[in-house]
């Protein structure tokens, strides 16, 4: 099943062409990797998939939604389908690891305050965090506040999961902790598309690579 399809896409940014003639299909249980340097529209085209930044020209949609006709009171709905994890975390600091999760769950419509701490708990068990449920953002590593943010994404069982640059404020044994976990949840049937400039996440994990060059996408 198709989740990405986008014919002949231009993007544009305070009226900057960023990305041109872009054409692809996602489909669904990929790990997609989008390929190349800082600032050659990777995390560009991350926005338009939830709908941050608009589509100039072209046909595109995302998750069944039409990118280039959707409705603002549209855009949550295609937002809860989706797990973003950026590379910066946007971890709450003011709140705990268990609290930030809360937080999501709360926004996005959970009720039942048992049954909202269990879930928070299964999903850090699953990304190696239930015994920091309790910590301040400020006392984990960056590795574990990258952990957490895999967790933020996984609450509401996404149908895709969409990380931009997750490695890039990691050192590199760190990073590749946070790639093996990212793999480990594609391998589970998970779609994840992944920017990042790193040449060797493409080669040590395997995955579909899509090469941003000179405002254009290719294989």
């Amino acid at each position: 099943m198709s989740l990405v399809d986008y014919q002949q896409v231009e993007i544009r940014q305070r009226e900057q062409v960023i990305l041109r003639d872009v054409s692809l299909q996602i489909n669904e249980g990929e790990f997609v990797y989008l390929n190349g340097k800082v600032g050659c529209g990777k995390s560009t085209l991350l926005k338009t998939f939830y709908a941050e930044v608009p589509i100039y020209s072209g046909q595109a949609s995302f998750l069944d939604f039409n990118l280039n006709t959707i409705k603002r009171s549209q855009i949550p709905y295609l937002r809860r389908k989706v797990g973003i994890i950026f590379q910066d975390f946007q971890l709450l600091p003011d709140r705990t690891v268990e609290d930030n999760l809360l937080f999501v769950l709360k926004a996005t419509g959970w009720k039942d305050r048992q049954v909202m701490t269990n879930h928070a708990k299964e999903i850090l068990a699953e990304v190696g965090m239930e015994d920091k449920a309790y910590k301040m953002p400020y006392h984990l590593s960056g590795g574990e506040q990258q952990r957490v943010a895999i967790a933020r994404a996984l609450l509401n069982s996404p149908q895709v999961i969409l990380a931009d640059e997750p490695t890039g404020n990691l050192d590199p044994e760190t990073g590749q902790e946070i790639m093996e976990l990212l793999y480990s949840i594609s391998k589970a049937g998970m779609t994840i598309i992944m920017s990042t400039h790193n040449q060797t996440w493409p080669e040590k994990y395997q995955g579909r690579k899509l090469l941003f060059k000179d405002g254009q996408v290719t294989e």
